[in-house]
Protein backbone atom coordinates (compact mmCIF):
# COMPACT_ATOMS: atom_id res chain seq x y z
CA UNK A 1 0.00 0.00 0.00
CA UNK A 2 1.41 3.55 -0.73
CA UNK A 3 2.77 5.51 1.98
CA UNK A 4 1.00 9.12 1.44
CA UNK A 5 3.54 11.47 2.59
CA UNK A 6 0.87 14.53 4.12
CA UNK A 7 1.19 18.57 3.55
CA UNK A 8 3.87 18.11 0.76
CA UNK A 9 2.27 20.90 -1.13
CA UNK A 10 0.86 24.00 -0.10
CA UNK A 11 -1.44 26.63 -2.10
CA UNK A 12 -0.76 30.42 -2.56
CA UNK A 13 -3.77 31.35 -0.24
CA UNK A 14 -2.97 29.24 2.41
CA UNK A 15 0.58 30.54 2.49
CA UNK A 16 -0.49 33.87 2.89
CA UNK A 17 -2.91 33.08 5.54
CA UNK A 18 -0.20 31.61 7.43
CA UNK A 19 2.27 34.04 6.89
CA UNK A 20 0.47 36.68 9.05
CA UNK A 21 -0.32 33.97 12.00
CA UNK A 22 2.20 33.74 15.36
CA UNK A 23 2.75 30.41 13.98
CA UNK A 24 4.24 31.41 10.34
CA UNK A 25 6.69 29.13 8.60
CA UNK A 26 10.00 29.36 7.76
CA UNK A 27 9.92 30.45 3.64
CA UNK A 28 13.22 29.52 1.45
CA UNK A 29 13.43 30.76 -2.13
CA UNK A 30 14.85 28.13 -3.90
CA UNK A 31 15.33 29.91 -7.22
CA UNK A 32 18.13 28.78 -9.29
CA UNK A 33 18.89 28.92 -13.26
CA UNK A 34 20.89 26.57 -15.40
CA UNK A 35 22.25 28.23 -18.22
CA UNK A 36 23.60 26.20 -21.48
CA UNK A 37 26.20 28.14 -23.22
CA UNK A 38 26.79 28.24 -26.72
CA UNK A 39 30.32 26.69 -26.64
CA UNK A 40 29.12 23.76 -24.44
CA UNK A 41 28.62 23.26 -20.97
CA UNK A 42 26.74 25.18 -18.41
CA UNK A 43 26.42 28.19 -16.63
CA UNK A 44 24.96 28.45 -12.88
CA UNK A 45 23.27 31.33 -11.60
CA UNK A 46 21.63 31.86 -8.53
CA UNK A 47 18.19 33.90 -7.74
CA UNK A 48 20.27 36.39 -5.53
CA UNK A 49 19.69 39.23 -8.32
CA UNK A 50 15.86 38.88 -8.75
CA UNK A 51 15.67 38.42 -4.91
CA UNK A 52 17.66 41.96 -4.55
CA UNK A 53 15.65 43.73 -7.07
CA UNK A 54 12.80 42.08 -8.30
CA UNK A 55 11.57 40.97 -4.24
CA UNK A 56 10.48 37.83 -2.88
CA UNK A 57 7.77 36.50 -0.88
CA UNK A 58 7.81 38.30 2.57
CA UNK A 59 10.21 36.61 4.81
CA UNK A 60 11.87 34.65 3.01
CA UNK A 61 14.95 33.61 3.27
CA UNK A 62 17.42 32.93 -0.36
CA UNK A 63 19.09 29.49 -0.19
CA UNK A 64 22.14 28.78 -2.89
CA UNK A 65 21.56 25.23 -4.14
CA UNK A 66 25.26 24.96 -5.71
CA UNK A 67 27.29 27.21 -2.56
CA UNK A 68 24.85 26.44 0.30
CA UNK A 69 23.55 22.55 -0.30
CA UNK A 70 26.22 21.31 -2.36
CA UNK A 71 29.63 19.15 -2.01
CA UNK A 72 32.30 21.73 -2.47
CA UNK A 73 34.26 18.74 -3.11
CA UNK A 74 32.32 17.59 -5.99
CA UNK A 75 33.72 18.13 -9.76
CA UNK A 76 30.19 17.49 -10.43
CA UNK A 77 27.21 20.62 -9.96
CA UNK A 78 24.93 19.99 -7.18
CA UNK A 79 25.90 16.98 -6.36
CA UNK A 80 24.42 16.19 -2.71
CA UNK A 81 26.85 16.20 0.63
CA UNK A 82 27.30 13.99 2.88
CA UNK A 83 23.99 13.99 5.47
CA UNK A 84 25.66 15.43 8.56
CA UNK A 85 26.83 18.34 6.26
CA UNK A 86 23.67 18.49 4.61
CA UNK A 87 22.08 18.53 8.34
CA UNK A 88 24.29 21.70 9.84
CA UNK A 89 23.97 23.78 6.28
CA UNK A 90 20.05 23.76 6.70
CA UNK A 91 20.81 24.26 10.44
CA UNK A 92 22.99 27.40 9.33
CA UNK A 93 20.11 28.82 7.43
CA UNK A 94 17.51 28.46 10.42
CA UNK A 95 15.55 24.59 10.16
CA UNK A 96 15.25 23.13 13.42
CA UNK A 97 13.93 19.50 14.15
CA UNK A 98 10.49 21.37 14.89
CA UNK A 99 10.79 23.89 11.52
CA UNK A 100 7.77 24.27 9.30
CA UNK A 101 9.58 24.86 6.45
CA UNK A 102 8.05 26.07 2.83
CA UNK A 103 10.25 25.85 -0.39
CA UNK A 104 9.08 27.94 -3.75
CA UNK A 105 11.37 29.03 -6.56
CA UNK A 106 10.62 31.09 -9.66
CA UNK A 107 10.40 29.15 -13.23
CA UNK A 108 10.72 25.27 -12.67
CA UNK A 109 9.14 24.47 -9.71
CA UNK A 110 12.25 21.39 -9.41
CA UNK A 111 14.94 23.70 -8.12
CA UNK A 112 12.13 23.55 -4.76
CA UNK A 113 11.32 20.32 -5.28
CA UNK A 114 15.56 19.70 -5.23
CA UNK A 115 15.47 21.39 -1.92
CA UNK A 116 12.51 19.17 -0.67
CA UNK A 117 13.90 15.99 -1.51
CA UNK A 118 17.78 16.87 0.06
CA UNK A 119 15.57 17.43 3.20
CA UNK A 120 13.92 14.33 3.09
CA UNK A 121 16.74 12.59 2.36
CA UNK A 122 18.34 13.01 6.29
CA UNK A 123 14.99 12.66 7.53
CA UNK A 124 13.13 15.98 7.86
CA UNK A 125 9.34 15.68 6.68
CA UNK A 126 8.32 19.19 8.25
CA UNK A 127 8.60 20.83 4.23
CA UNK A 128 6.05 21.41 1.71
CA UNK A 129 6.54 23.26 -1.79
CA UNK A 130 4.92 25.52 -2.72
CA UNK A 131 2.02 25.14 -5.47
CA UNK A 132 2.57 26.67 -8.36
CA UNK A 133 5.67 29.18 -6.97
CA UNK A 134 6.36 32.57 -7.46
CA UNK A 135 5.17 32.23 -11.01
CA UNK A 136 1.61 31.65 -9.16
CA UNK A 137 2.12 33.87 -6.63
CA UNK A 138 2.71 37.20 -8.87
CA UNK A 139 0.05 36.28 -10.69
CA UNK A 140 -2.47 36.47 -7.94
CA UNK A 141 -0.87 40.35 -7.04
CA UNK A 142 0.17 38.73 -3.80
CA UNK A 143 2.48 40.81 -2.08
CA UNK A 144 6.48 41.13 -2.18
CA UNK A 145 9.09 42.43 -0.60
CA UNK A 146 12.66 43.31 -1.16
CA UNK A 147 14.53 42.88 2.33
CA UNK A 148 17.31 40.54 2.53
CA UNK A 149 16.47 37.92 5.57
CA UNK A 150 18.14 35.52 7.89
CA UNK A 151 16.58 33.25 10.20
CA UNK A 152 18.93 32.86 13.21
CA UNK A 153 20.76 29.29 13.18
CA UNK A 154 19.00 26.43 14.98
CA UNK A 155 19.50 22.32 15.71
CA UNK A 156 18.73 20.03 12.70
CA UNK A 157 19.39 16.11 13.25
CA UNK A 158 20.10 13.79 10.37
CA UNK A 159 18.37 10.68 10.25
CA UNK A 160 19.69 9.67 6.77
CA UNK A 161 17.67 7.80 4.18
CA UNK A 162 20.09 6.31 2.38
CA UNK A 163 17.26 4.94 -0.14
CA UNK A 164 17.35 8.75 -1.67
CA UNK A 165 20.15 8.73 -3.86
CA UNK A 166 22.03 6.01 -6.05
CA UNK A 167 24.87 6.10 -8.05
CA UNK A 168 25.82 4.94 -11.22
CA UNK A 169 25.92 1.44 -10.29
CA UNK A 170 22.97 1.57 -8.90
CA UNK A 171 21.46 2.84 -12.17
CA UNK A 172 22.60 -0.62 -13.98
CA UNK A 173 21.42 -2.89 -11.30
CA UNK A 174 17.63 -1.63 -12.08
CA UNK A 175 18.36 -1.69 -15.56
CA UNK A 176 18.58 -5.35 -15.19
CA UNK A 177 15.97 -5.43 -12.70
CA UNK A 178 12.37 -6.69 -14.00
CA UNK A 179 10.79 -4.94 -11.42
CA UNK A 180 12.78 -1.80 -11.63
CA UNK A 181 12.18 1.27 -14.14
CA UNK A 182 14.99 4.07 -15.02
CA UNK A 183 12.87 6.96 -15.71
CA UNK A 184 14.63 10.09 -17.38
CA UNK A 185 12.95 13.33 -16.38
CA UNK A 186 14.25 15.61 -19.35
CA UNK A 187 12.59 16.85 -21.77
CA UNK A 188 11.16 14.69 -24.93
CA UNK A 189 13.82 16.46 -27.32
CA UNK A 190 16.93 16.26 -24.77
CA UNK A 191 15.56 12.27 -24.58
CA UNK A 192 15.63 11.59 -27.82
CA UNK A 193 18.69 13.25 -28.89
CA UNK A 194 17.44 15.93 -31.25
CA UNK A 195 18.48 18.47 -28.90
CA UNK A 196 21.65 20.69 -29.46
CA UNK A 197 21.82 20.74 -25.21
CA UNK A 198 23.42 17.50 -23.61
CA UNK A 199 25.35 16.60 -21.15
CA UNK A 200 28.45 15.19 -22.93
CA UNK A 201 26.70 12.52 -25.42
CA UNK A 202 23.33 13.64 -26.89
CA UNK A 203 20.06 11.11 -26.05
CA UNK A 204 19.85 8.70 -22.92
CA UNK A 205 20.44 6.09 -20.91
CA UNK A 206 20.33 3.06 -22.57
CA UNK A 207 16.60 1.33 -21.52
CA UNK A 208 15.54 4.13 -19.43
CA UNK A 209 12.08 5.55 -20.68
CA UNK A 210 10.81 9.20 -20.75
CA UNK A 211 8.55 11.17 -18.07
CA UNK A 212 9.38 14.91 -18.63
CA UNK A 213 9.18 16.64 -15.39
CA UNK A 214 7.52 19.58 -17.42
CA UNK A 215 4.87 17.75 -18.17
CA UNK A 216 3.66 17.09 -14.47
CA UNK A 217 2.20 21.20 -14.09
CA UNK A 218 -0.72 22.44 -15.23
CA UNK A 219 -0.12 26.25 -16.77
CA UNK A 220 -0.20 27.91 -13.75
CA UNK A 221 2.81 25.94 -12.48
CA UNK A 222 0.89 23.94 -9.73
CA UNK A 223 0.82 20.52 -9.90
CA UNK A 224 -1.57 18.16 -12.34
CA UNK A 225 -3.67 16.16 -9.64
CA UNK A 226 -2.95 12.71 -8.44
CA UNK A 227 -5.47 10.94 -10.85
CA UNK A 228 -3.63 12.79 -14.10
CA UNK A 229 0.01 12.16 -12.52
CA UNK A 230 -1.03 8.70 -11.98
CA UNK A 231 -2.29 8.02 -15.31
CA UNK A 232 1.03 9.87 -16.53
CA UNK A 233 3.40 7.67 -14.72
CA UNK A 234 1.17 4.70 -15.95
CA UNK A 235 2.71 5.25 -19.39
CA UNK A 236 6.08 3.92 -17.89
CA UNK A 237 4.94 1.38 -15.77
CA UNK A 238 5.77 3.42 -13.10
CA UNK A 239 3.35 2.25 -10.10
CA UNK A 240 3.31 1.15 -6.71
CA UNK A 241 5.45 -1.54 -5.90
CA UNK A 242 8.29 -1.08 -8.83
CA UNK A 243 11.34 0.45 -7.89
CA UNK A 244 11.64 4.04 -9.63
CA UNK A 245 15.24 5.90 -10.54
CA UNK A 246 14.53 9.39 -11.44
CA UNK A 247 17.31 11.33 -13.51
CA UNK A 248 17.93 14.14 -15.84
CA UNK A 249 21.09 16.42 -15.77
CA UNK A 250 22.26 16.80 -12.47
CA UNK A 251 19.63 15.39 -10.42
CA UNK A 252 17.19 18.61 -10.63
CA UNK A 253 14.73 17.71 -13.14
CA UNK A 254 14.72 14.14 -11.54
CA UNK A 255 13.60 15.08 -7.82
CA UNK A 256 9.97 16.57 -9.73
CA UNK A 257 9.51 13.26 -11.23
CA UNK A 258 10.46 11.63 -7.68
CA UNK A 259 8.46 14.33 -5.44
CA UNK A 260 5.10 13.64 -7.42
CA UNK A 261 5.93 9.46 -6.93
CA UNK A 262 7.01 9.52 -3.64
CA UNK A 263 5.06 12.80 -1.90
CA UNK A 264 2.04 13.75 -4.36
CA UNK A 265 1.18 9.65 -4.85
CA UNK A 266 2.98 7.91 -1.65
CA UNK A 267 4.80 5.40 -3.93
CA UNK A 268 7.67 3.53 -1.70
CA UNK A 269 10.86 2.60 -3.42
CA UNK A 270 11.59 5.68 -5.50
CA UNK A 271 15.18 6.96 -6.00
CA UNK A 272 17.32 9.93 -7.59
CA UNK A 273 20.25 9.07 -9.50
CA UNK A 274 21.80 12.28 -8.56
CA UNK A 275 24.92 12.72 -10.74
CA UNK A 276 22.79 12.45 -13.23
CA UNK A 277 23.38 12.41 -17.05
CA UNK A 278 26.60 14.65 -16.18
CA UNK A 279 28.45 11.70 -14.99
CA UNK A 280 27.00 9.02 -16.67
CA UNK A 281 27.12 11.11 -20.29
CA UNK A 282 30.71 11.30 -19.90
CA UNK A 283 31.80 7.84 -19.34
CA UNK A 284 32.41 6.30 -22.34
CA UNK A 285 32.04 2.76 -20.90
CA UNK A 286 28.39 3.45 -19.98
CA UNK A 287 25.64 2.83 -22.55
CA UNK A 288 23.94 5.65 -24.30
CA UNK A 289 20.58 5.83 -26.43
CA UNK A 290 18.92 8.46 -28.66
CA UNK A 291 15.59 7.84 -31.19
CA UNK A 292 17.21 6.10 -33.90
CA UNK A 293 19.30 3.81 -32.38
Amino acid sequence: MAEVIVDVLISTADLSARLSSPAAPLVFDCTTFLRPRPEGGFTIETGRRLYDERGHIPGAVLLDLQADLSDPASKLRFTAPRPDTLARAFADKGIGDDSDVVLYCDGDIWWATRVWWLLWSIGFDRAAVLDGGLKKWMAEGRPLEKAARTYPPAALTARPRAEAFVDKQGVLAALDDNNAVVVNCLRPEQHDGSSPVHYGRPGHIAGSLNVPAAGLFNPDNTFKSPAELAKIFETVDARDGRRVVAYCGGGIAATGDAFALKAVLGHRDVTVYDNSLQEWATDPSLPMATAGR
